[in-house]
């Protein structure tokens, strides 16, 4: 087995790494504290063509694979600038239109998803539902040949920053009475679509929204994948976004340990580096193995991914391990940063949201827990 990169995917690695270092974490924090978006750093990212790397490149996309748009969104993250939409647009949207879209609805997106000039989100959550996907309560419903849509979606990531979200909607139910669900691709200046701000308390420029849908008309060509055949393409689209949120949650581990490192090789306590002492060298190196095996496993869901192979089990254990990977690394960077951990200038504090967050979304860690006693356990259904 071998675990070297390419060197297609080395130059990709550096590339990224060398725009996001020109940015870093200071450009990131202060575009949030102040509600502006990293317009140029995604900019940057997309003029390179990493913004759509895994994408055909029939449409404009790199024609890679979600090991590589891993790797971009891993860079950004390691320099402090995550990309949230990185885990949206191309991995979750650009994902599923490419392989279930029909070729005019190809032709229509997939050039400027790729391009990092279009940027499509995805609305699934909703107040009610939760992670059960089958009790939506959001509705699309015939009208002629088109369809209109009513219902609420919530914690909808960055839909101030794009054109297009993908919806999952009920258009009828199952013979044991679960809902039938459809995707479709509305504009997010729709008449009769509302959206509302959600505060929360997490230092990023994304931002998040509450959808409303008071009978929002699409045509018959937003929708994708055919009618109530929504779950093959939602798992599907659900498999890379575990992925990317395990990538981001790397970079961020490894954004953590330099800085520890860094820190505890150049603080001295009593004449010798404060790394010198156990009590801090060995949860760093606890650390640092738990982020390598969460690299493992992240490696792993994007070969199986790659190779058109069912990713459900590696992706939901990238993530997993690679949010509790990246908590343990921060939570012990600020640690060894004793009181300057809490300082803005270090810049370790203000990550702490976004990576806990991981443990929760995309998926909830029990959720996980419950798919893998279930799936790969073969244990009783617990939900």
């Amino acid at each position: 087995m071998d675990f070297s990169e390419t060197s297609e995917q080395g130059m990709v690695r550096e590339a990224v790494r060398k725009i996001a270092s020109g940015f870093g974490h200071s450009y990131y924090v202060e575009a949030a504290r102040s509600g502006r978006k990293t317009t140029e750093l995604w900019d940057a990212v997309a003029a390179g063509g990493y913004a759509g790397v895994n994408l055909p490149e029939a449409y404009g996309g790199g024609g890679m694979g979600i090991t590589e748009l891993a790797i971009v969104a891993e860079e950004l993250s390691a320099q402090g600038c995550p990309l949230l939409l990185l885990v949206v647009s191309p991995s979750i949207c650009g994902e599923v239109i490419a392989r279930f879209g029909a070729e005019e609805q190809k032709k229509a997106w997939l050039p400027g998803i790729a391009s990092g000039k279009r940027k499509m989100i995805f609305a699934i959550t909703e107040p009610d539902a939760g992670s059960n996907s089958r009790n939506l309560s959001t509705v699309a419903a015939r009208d002629g040949d088109a369809w209109t849509i009513r219902g609420q979606k919530c914690y909808i990531s960055a839909a101030d920053e794009a054109e297009q979200v993908l919806v999952v909607a009920k258009t009828g139910v199952d013979a044991r009475g679960r809902g039938r669900l459809s995707l479709f691709v509305v504009d997010l200046d729709a008449k009769g679509l509302k959206k509302t701000p959600i505060p929360v308390e997490i230092v990023g420029p994304e931002k998040q929204f509450t959808l409303f849908f008071d009978d929002v008309l699409v045509g018959p060509d937003r929708l994708v994948g055919g009618e109530g055949e929504a779950l093959k393409p939602l798992f599907l689209g659900l498999n890379p976004e575990r992925i990317m949120g395990a990538a981001t949650a790397l970079g961020t581990g490894r954004y953590a340990l330099d800085k520890a490192c860094a820190y505890a090789n150049s603080r001295k306590v009593w004449g010798v580096p404060i790394g010198a002492h156990q009590g801090l060298a060995h949860p760093l190196a606890k650390a640092k193995i738990e982020l390598e095996l969460a690299r493992l496993m992240t490696q792993k869901a994007c070969w199986v991914f790659d190779s058109g192979q069912d990713a459900g089990e590696p992706a939901n254990m990238a993530k997993y391990a690679a949010a509790e990977a990246a908590l343990a690394c921060l939570d012990q960077a600020i640690q060894v940063h004793g009181g300057n951990g809490f300082a803005t200038e270090y810049g370790l504090l203000d990550m702490w949201g976004a990576t806990r967050l991981a443990r929760t979304a995309p998926v909830s860690r029990e959720m996980i827990l419950n798919f893998v006693a279930e799936h790969s356990l073969k244990l009783p259904r617990s939900y």
